[in-house]
């Protein structure tokens, strides 16, 4: 899916990737957002078994959004693996953050809640993955 006008509006700088690099590594700080504009990456979670593929994005998705709407940040929760060449958006995230701020406390509600769902429902995943290997 290309990227819409909106959110290349919010895009800071680019930056370009080989097969195989790491463009986010679990377990790492930073509170980067990213946008897929050519290519794809492989989302990746370490787990008892081994490092498992959890999804692949492609041209338009964002990834590394978790980390910026949770409270205190932290850790990033999976890795993000260059699936051949790929080039992509580095959001601005003060500006990201300064549009959030506009927002109903309803509304920052939901997506708090649309966020820990994502969360929870990727680890389920994992889990699901890891039991039928």
């Amino acid at each position: 899916m290309p990227v819409d006008e909106f959110t290349y509006a919010f895009i800071a700088k680019e930056e370009n990737y080989s097969d195989n690099d790491y463009i986010i590594k679990e377990g790492t700080s930073g509170d980067w957002v990213y946008i897929i504009l050519k290519g794809k990456v492989k989302v990746k979670k370490m787990t008892a078994k081994g490092l498992i593929t959890v999804d692949t994005l492609r041209e338009g998705e964002i990834f590394g959004e978790m980390i910026l709407w949770q409270a205190g940040r932290g850790a990033r929760t999976a890795s993000v693996v260059a699936d051949g060449p790929v080039k992509v958006g580095v959001l601005d995230t003060e500006a990201l953050l300064k549009e959030y701020e506009k927002l109903s406390p309803r509304l920052k509600g939901l997506m708090k809640s649309l966020i820990k769902r994502l969360s929870e429902t990727t680890q389920k995943a994992v889990t699901i993955a890891v039991e039928t290997n």
